[in-house]
């Protein structure tokens, strides 16, 4: 083996770990919505929790990024340390899938049908295929499919070419000593773990034992304690994902590093009884690529037998290891460790900027509410909403950005982009609530006083700025479109009232009927009010011009207002309904 293998080496190395990562982004990305429906099935039970977690590592081929996700679920308190426990066992199970793809490589017959199974004979295709799906498709979930193949293509192409590069190296004596050496469990799992925590992929380095096997100089004996050792060595992505996190975050992470420790040792020490003893001649026997993929299943499925039974136990070890202090658990709403997987940071935004929208609507009800019951909680309660929106809008803003920077599909951009621009909107709302909170202190404070036919206008306003609060509530917490359509004509009837009230209270200071200073504090309020329908529209806006792939708002309103008979007609009802006596 000369410099030139090993420059070939390095470069089938490069290609197949990038093939790996492209194919395992482009994967989280094309099954964005399975995935979310995945997780979502965490909380029914231990074996449900198994199966999710072997689910969502065999989809985005990685139990690293599995396990990152979990620990920050446990730190947003959307998963319980017990439900953590049983993802990360089935994780284990579903890293395996990798192996066994990569194992085709392996395949050698005279057969035809049989020899199209071999990568090397389906990858020229499906590399064609991703390429015209990539370049020539505009939707997002072709685009990522078409990136799925061609990383695929890549990953397996590296692998031949580093299979072609190592070829060599079983003729050479320092390379057959070395694996020798391995013949020692305690060295081999060592190297396993060692080259794992470097990589922090145990897919990759299956893949790369699977394929220095090429050599014929690696025995099943060497194999079997480095497949052990990279269950090891795959821990240290979560341990490091948990600095800074709560306590059950790190508890989360801890199970990971302790059921792979424990299943090591206690197999490991199988192992060797097994080898001391009975001397079998299959552990002196050339590893295949496909005995490999068989020996890490079996391995992975066997930890999980023996600890499953004892996830209690092990919630009890972890809770000792990391114990409860005095302080109250903080959770994140938005954590950074979930970025990795964007489809599933989306769904955390959407829930955060749900409760955010909902905080603001309740905010500014409450504000409408001092007008005509103030009370000293009302104002706190207010001004507390008002401070939770603003906390809400600045992490959801610094966090979708980070996320738009993410390779992410071409809804999921949209769906940021919405989140962005409404957010923005929610809270202006909750600020305006602010502004009615301190219209109603000024009235209280400086006892003044509507006449009573203010009064009547301004429940009707009132009842009409409701009602748009909870359409376009409705419609961005359900993207229903039929509630949007209906705030855009409430919305015009609104800014006609502000007028109408404007001008009545103009009359009425004139007639002396009403002070100038409680016209100053009626015109504040009518502003308000106004601008809250104002935002109503642009939330509403935004939710249907996502549906409709399109970001033009002020377009889709000129066509909404001038081309749409039922919008004249909803108009007319609402026109009808919120009438000034």
């Amino acid at each position: 083996m000369d410099i030139f293998h090993l420059l070939t080496l390095i470069g089938g190395m490069s290609l197949f770990l990038f093939g790996m990562s492209v194919m395992g982004q482009a994967l989280e990305r094309r099954a964005g919505g399975k995935l979310r429906s995945m997780i979502g099935k965490f909380t029914t039970g231990r074996l449900a929790g198994l199966l999710t977690g072997l689910g969502v590592t065999a989809v985005i081929q990685s139990s690293s990024a599995t396990t990152v996700m979990v620990v920050g679920f446990v730190n947003s308190g959307l998963m319980s340390l017990k439900q953590a426990i049983n993802v990360i066992m089935g994780a284990n199970i579903g890293t395996t899938v990798t192996a066994w793809i990569l194992s085709l490589s392996g395949i050698d017959s005279g057969n035809m049908f049989v020899r199209l199974l071999k990568p090397s004979a389906f990858t020229p295709v499906l590399a064609l295929w991703g390429i015209i799906l990539f370049n020539f498709c505009k939707g997002g979930k072709k685009r990522d499919t078409g990136m799925i193949l061609l990383g695929f293509a890549t990953l397996m192409f590296g692998m031949e070419t580093m299979s072609g590069a190592v070829s060599g190296l079983g003729d050479i004596p320092a390379f057959q000593n070395l694996f020798l050496l391995f013949q020692n469990p305690v060295l081999g799992v060592a190297a396993g773990a060692i080259l794992t925590a470097i990589i922090q992929s145990s897919s990759a380095s299956v893949g790369i034992l699977q394929i220095l096997a090429v050599t014929g100089k690696v025995t099943y004996g060497a194999a079997v304690p480095i497949i052990m050792g990279q269950n090891i060595g795959t821990c240290v992505t979560a341990m490091l994902s948990a600095v800074g996190a709560n306590k059950n975050a790190k508890r989360a992470a801890l199970v990971h590093l302790s059921f792979n420790v424990i299943g090591s040792a206690v197999w490991l020490l199988v192992f060797y009884l097994v080898k001391v003893i009975f001397h079998p001649l299959l552990l002196d026997q050339p590893a295949s690529l496909l005995g490999i993929a068989i020996a890490h299943s079996i391995f992975n499925v066997l930890c999980t037998m023996i600890m499953l039974p004892l996830s209690g136990l092990l919630e009890k070890l972890v809770t000792k290891l990391v114990p409860d202090t005095k302080k109250p658990e903080i959770f994140a709403e938005l954590d950074e460790r979930l970025l990795t997987t964007p489809p599933i940071a989306l769904d955390r935004c959407r829930k955060v900027a749900a409760d955010m929208a909902k905080t603001a609507v309740s905010s500014l009800k409450e504000g409408m509410d001092s007008l005509q019951n103030y009370s000293a909680e009302l104002a706190e309660s207010i001004r507390k909403k008002e401070e939770k929106t603003d906390h809400y809008e600045d992490i959801l803003g610094t966090y979708l950005v980070k996320l738009s920077t993410r390779q992410v599909g071409e809804s999921s951009s949209r769906e940021a982009a919405k989140l962005l621009k409404v957010i923005g909107d929610y809270e202006r709302i909750s600020d305006h609530a602010v502004n009615l909170l301190e219209a109603a202190e000024e009235l209280r404070y400086k006892e003044l006083q509507f006449t009573e036919t203010a009064k009547k206008e301004l429940a009707v306003i009132s009842l009409a700025v409701n009602e748009i609060l909870d359409l376009s509530l409705t419609a961005f917490l359900q993207n229903d479109l039929e509630a949007a359509f209906l705030v855009e004509p409430l919305e015009q009837v609104i800014d006609e009232l502000k007028e109408q009230m404007r001008t009545s209270h103009i009359m009425r200071m004139q007639q002396e009927e009403c002070s100038i200073d409680a016209g100053f504090v009626w015109s504040d309020l009518l502003t308000d009010l106004e601008r809250t329908s104002d935002h109503c529209s642009n939330i509403a806006g935004c939710v249907v011009d996502v549906a409709h792939r399109s970001m033009n708002f002020h377009e889709s309103l000129r066509k909404l207002r001038n081309n749409n008979e039922e919008f004249k007609e909803k108009y007319q009802e609402y026109t009808q309904k919120y009438v000034l006596r």
